[in-house]
C-alpha cells in the first residue's frame, strides 16, 4: 500500500489484503512516526473525495438496505435493534499513510450514514502514535488502551470495521462470540472470508483458523465495489453477516468447540499480540 503523502494509482496486487498494517512504514523510523502529527484537514479532504466517488454511493445504497440502522435515530428498525456500536481495529498510521487515512475517512462516512455517534466507536491499533491517539480522541472516538487481539464480546448489534486485518483477528472475534445468539449481532466490513480461504491451503485453514473455517459456509458475504484508483485501499472488501437462520443449519457439535485459538503452527500470524504479563 502507498504509505507516504503522495497518492499512487495502483491495481490489485495478490495478497495485498493479507499484509495488513501491523508494521510501521519502512520509510519512516519510529522517531519520525511519533513526530508525524495527524492533519485534520487532510482527513476532511479525504472524506470529501470519497463522497464524490461512485463506489461510495454504491456502498451507501447497498449498506443502507442491508445494515440494521434507523435513519430516524431510534434503536428499533422493523422490530430489530439497530446498530448502536462500532469497533475498528488495525487502522494503521493514518498520519503518514495515505491508504490508512482514506480508510479512516471511509469509517467516518459510514458512522455518519449509520448515525452511530463517534463516541460509540472504539478504535485500536498497537502501532498508533501518541499524536494519532490524541487526534482520534479529538475527533470524538473512544480510543482503547488495551490490545484485545479481536477478542471482544458483543452484546448489542455492532459493526466491526476491519480493513486489511490479519486472519487471526477475525478468528479471535468469532471465537469470543461463538454462539448463534451472539454472532447474529455482528456485522463486519473487512476482508472477504472466501478470499482468505482461497489464499490458504485448506488443511492449514481448518487447523489454524477453525472458527473461520466452520462459519464460512453459512455467513452471508457480499463483495463491496471499488474504483481502480482505490484498489490498494479497499480491495477484497466485503460485508459479512451471520443470519440466525443460517447459523441454525450448522450441527450442534460445532458450537461445543470453545478452545481459545493459540496459533502454535503459524509462522506469520499477521497481528501484534498483547504482551504477556510476567
Amino acid at each position: 500500500m502507498a504509505c507516504n503523502d503522495e497518492w499512487q494509482v495502483a491495481g490489485r496486487r495478490k495478497g495485498a489484503a493479507r499484509r495488513g498494517k501491523q508494521t510501521s512504514n519502512p520509510k519512516l523510523d519510529s522517531h519520525q512516526v511519533s513526530d508525524c502529527k495527524p492533519d485534520k484537514q487532510k482527513i476532511i479532504n479525504a472524506m470529501n473525495e470519497l463522497r464524490g466517488e461512485n463506489f461510495w454511493m454504491e456502498w451507501k445504497d447497498f449498506l443502507s438496505e442491508r445494515l440494521p440502522f434507523n435513519p430516524s435515530g431510534s434503536t428499533e428498525q422493523n422490530g430489530d435493534v439497530s446498530l448502536q456500536h462500532c469497533v475498528c481495529y488495525g487502522l494503521g498510521h493514518f498520519a503518514s499513510c495515505v491508504s490508512a487515512r482514506y480508510q479512516l475517512a471511509m469509517l467516518l462516512l459510514l458512522l455518519e450514514m449509520l448515525q452511530i455517534p463517534l463516541g460509540s466507536c472504539c478504535v485500536y491499533d498497537p502501532v498508533f502514535s501518541t499524536s494519532e491517539s490524541e487526534a482520534l480522541k479529538e475527533l470524538g472516538f473512544t480510543v482503547l488502551t488495551e490490545n484485545e487481539e479481536g477478542k471482544r464480546a458483543v452484546y448489542q448489534p455492532t459493526l466491526f470495521y476491519l480493513m486489511h486485518c490479519g486472519k487471526a483477528l477475525y478468528n479471535n472475534l468469532l471465537w469470543r462470540n461463538w454462539t448463534p445468539q451472539m454472532l447474529k449481532k455482528i456485522c463486519i466490513i473487512g476482508n472477504s472470508f472466501h478470499g482468505i480461504q482461497e489464499r490458504m491451503l485448506q488443511r492449514e485453514f481448518e487447523r489454524d483458523y477453525s472458527f473461520l473455517s466452520n462459519i464460512i459456509s453459512v455467513c452471508d458475504e457480499t463483495s463491496l465495489p471499488c474504483s481502480p484508483r482505490f484498489l490498494d485501499v479497499f480491495n477484497d472488501t466485503a460485508l459479512i453477516q451471520f443470519p440466525l437462520e443460517n447459523l441454525n443449519k450448522l450441527p450442534e457439535s460445532i458450537w461445543t468447540e470453545l478452545s481459545e485459538p493459540l496459533y502454535q503452527h503459524c509462522q506469520d500470524l499477521e497481528i501484534i499480540q498483547k504482551e504477556k504479563k510476567s
